[in-house]
């Protein structure tokens, strides 16, 4: 077998180049962190979870018109995505106060907010991924203003599909953040969505209940990640109801 070659490993994907120019091949680990990695555990199978989750949402954005990196899933932990130029902030959106917008602004958890808030960190996590303005973002230049505009908007359109989505299978969705990338054709530049879409990166409530159904269940010691990803999934029919979670195999780069 041809050794691949890495081109970057974060803390729950490693990247390496795709088969073809201008492709990566993404793979998802089963490590868990929290707490920017203060906290951190090896779950199985989550790596296949999150894969064919985020599978299930990319492929849901592309078909209804909002674009993403997402090409293809190759097998349970990988799957094939368009090489893209990363804009250095985590863009997150909030429809329910939790989290450390809860603790800022001194909020009751689960407190339904006005309308969706968009916020903006920087992407460091030697900084602890800092809040940030749409000011700090022009004057330091991580993104123009049209890029900005745009930001809001694929966020926001992300956010009508995944609320939607969720709502239709007894799950509130309280926040998520997803990272946008840019791409060239030509002189001209668009903005498409990128990483991934899992129950790592989004805060998933059950509706009737409130059992958290997302990665709060590993920061905060409630139970098995890994069965409240595999209820996601189920729910969403992306997984049999009788299936568990593929075990974590050996990587032969």
């Amino acid at each position: 077998m041809a050794r691949r070659k890495k081109i970057y490993e974060g803390k729950a994907k490693t990247l390496y180049e795709g088969p073809e120019p201008g492709t990566i091949v993404q793979y998802f680990k089963d490590d868990a962190t929290a707490f920017n990695a203060e906290k951190k555990a090896v779950i199985e199978g989550k790596g296949v979870l999150n894969n064919i989750l985020s599978e299930y949402f990319m492929t849901g954005l592309n078909n209804i018109g909002v674009p993403t990196h997402f090409l293809k899933r190759l097998n349970m932990r990988e799957q094939l995505v368009r090489a893209v130029e990363i804009i250095p902030l985590e863009v997150i959106v909030r429809n329910y106060a939790a989290g450390s917008m809860a603790k800022r602004l001194g909020l009751e958890e689960g407190q339904q907010l006005p309308r969706p808030i968009v916020e903006y960190c920087l992407k460091d996590d030697k900084l602890g991924d800092p809040l940030v303005t749409e000011e700090h973002i022009a004057a330091f230049g991580w993104a123009s203003q049209q890029d900005l505009d745009d930001m809001l908007s694929l966020a926001l359109r992300v956010n009508d599909f995944m609320a939607g989505v969720m709502y239709g299978v007894g799950i509130k969705l309280i926040d998520f953040k997803i990272e946008i990338g840019r791409v060239y054709d030509g002189d001209f530049q668009r903005l498409i969505v990128a990483d991934e879409i899992s129950p790592d990166s989004c805060r998933l409530w059950d509706i009737e209940t409130g059992q958290k159904l997302d990665k709060d269940v590993f920061r905060r010691d409630l139970g098995s990640l890994t069965d409240a990803y595999t209820e996601v999934a189920k729910r969403l029919g992306v997984l049999p109801k009788g299936a568990t979670p593929m075990a974590r195999p050996t990587l032969i780069n």
